[in-house]
């Protein structure tokens, strides 16, 4: 009986061992932030874009004057404020034989006046449009430089891809050069190479590694540069770069064009510029038509009766010259900005037609690169190889195989980067947001 009591206790206790265990391991996984499972920063473009969305400087900037014209929207269209005047009459009291005073209501007669100003009709809801247009101008300008920043953060990951990705092909390189080091000082032991061909693999091999310092000092720069863009400071790491996307088979460039003019907010930007100008133009039309002020007036005399007064205010237009002149001001800023928006997209357009053409071509390079050349230059790689171990070709020819073959790796990478680049340039112009 009493191992079968023992046994039922150890049972409990391994139950409830058991039932603690998982309660902590179901509070560990409650307490790994939702963002474990993501790529760690700077292995990939989406995590550095939606950090830069909120951590990049220039970007705040932009959204804090765009939501603060959104804020002026409002007051463009109110009435402006009232002001309150005290009028004192008589103050040396002359007409009841009292003191000089400045105190109202002790005087011969002090007046209380509100004045409420009130444009002309039309004025205030002009007003209000024009500072929504620069509202929804100011948000299409905060999208241009968004997508301006975006690019540049794609354009800068890609050079610090592209650094990461060289230094491994140099330190490959830098393996098989040793590699062809050990080989040679065995044969040169037993006498089949010359000692030149032994210094020639030291030689190759500093050389290579004075290249492997270079890449890394390009790598890190290239990190500086993207941490700048994110709002870090130089030094802070970025975790090594994955593989991007796999490249577009092609595009056209007919849609891009017509997305350009439709969408990118550099040109959306300067066609509400020609709203507001039109808004403006209108509003200052307007000036033509008298402003007024109305004014209510409690008159309360020393010693006498309170009275009211109501009074009509109007301003009379009389300077024509300057108001002709401001409205040829007005009509001359509408030209002004039809002709920024044509400008805007024909800059777009340009530059968009500029980065397909460098698409297109890296594209060509690529399958040329990646299809004929590298086998090729494998494929002599491994033909000389065989050649040296049976001793038909000298020490020389090996080196420039194998160079050969690092030369054209590197170009496949540069071209990559560049297709890649010209990719980034035309979703920019083409006005994909991010």
């Amino acid at each position: 009986m009493k191992p079968l009591i023992a046994g039922l206790r150890s049972l409990r206790l391994a139950a409830g061992i058991a039932v603690l265990a998982a309660s902590a391991f179901g509070h560990a996984q409650d307490a790994v932030p939702p963002s474990a499972a993501a790529a760690p920063l700077g292995a990939d473009l989406p995590g550095l874009i939606e950090y830069a969305r909120v951590n990049n400087p220039a970007f705040a900037v932009d959204r804090a004057e765009a939501e603060a014209a959104r804020e002026r929207v409002e007051p463009a269209g109110a009435l402006p404020d009232p002001s309150f005047q005290v009028e004192l009459m008589d103050v040396t009291n002359r007409m009841h034989g009292g003191p000089t005073t400045l105190v109202p209501g002790e005087v011969g007669e002090t007046r209380y006046r509100v004045i409420q100003p009130l444009p002309a009709w039309g004025k205030r809801e002009l007003a209000e449009r024009a500072a929504g247009a620069r509202a929804d101008q100011a948000e299409a300008a905060r999208d241009a430089a968004w997508t301006n920043t975006a690019a540049e953060i794609k354009a800068a990951w890609l050079r610090y891809y592209a650094a990461d990705r060289e230094a491994g092909l140099n330190r490959d390189a830098l393996a098989l050069l040793q590699s062809l080091e050990e080989i040679t000082l065995s044969r040169y032991r037993l006498g089949l190479l010359p000692q030149q061909a032994v210094l020639r693999a030291q030689r190759e091999i500093t050389s290579q590694r004075l290249a492997l310092v270079g890449v890394e000092q390009r790598r890190r720069g290239t990190a500086s540069a993207l941490n700048a863009l994110l709002g870090r400071t130089p030094g802070s790491a970025l975790a090594a770069p994955q593989e991007p996307p796999p490249l577009p088979q092609g595009v056209a460039l007919a849609p891009l064009v017509e997305r350009t003019r439709a969408i990118h907010p550099a040109i959306t930007a300067e066609a509400r510029g020609i709203d507001v100008a039109r808004l403006e133009r209108d509003r200052t039309w307007r000036d033509r038509y008298p402003d007024f002020s109305l004014g209510l007036t409690n008159n309360r005399p020393l010693g006498g009766e309170n009275s009211w007064d109501v009074m009509l205010e109007v301003m009379i237009p009389l300077q024509q010259s300057a108001r002709r002149a401001r409205e040829r001001e007005a009509a001359l800023m509408v030209t002004a900005a039809h002709a920024r928006r044509a400008a805007a997209e024909s800059t777009l357009l340009g530059e968009l037609g500029s980065a397909y053409a460098a698409f297109t071509s890296g594209h060509e390079t690529l399958q040329l690169l990646r299809g004929t050349l590298t086998p090729q230059a494998e494929a002599t790689r491994d033909a000389t190889r065989a050649a040296f171990s049976a001793g038909r070709v000298d020490f020389d020819t090996v080196l420039e195989a194998e160079r050969q073959l690092v030369d054209t790796r590197i170009a496949l990478l540069q071209a990559d980067v560049e297709t890649r680049m010209a990719l980034a340039e035309i979703e920019k112009l083409a006005g994909e947001q991010p």
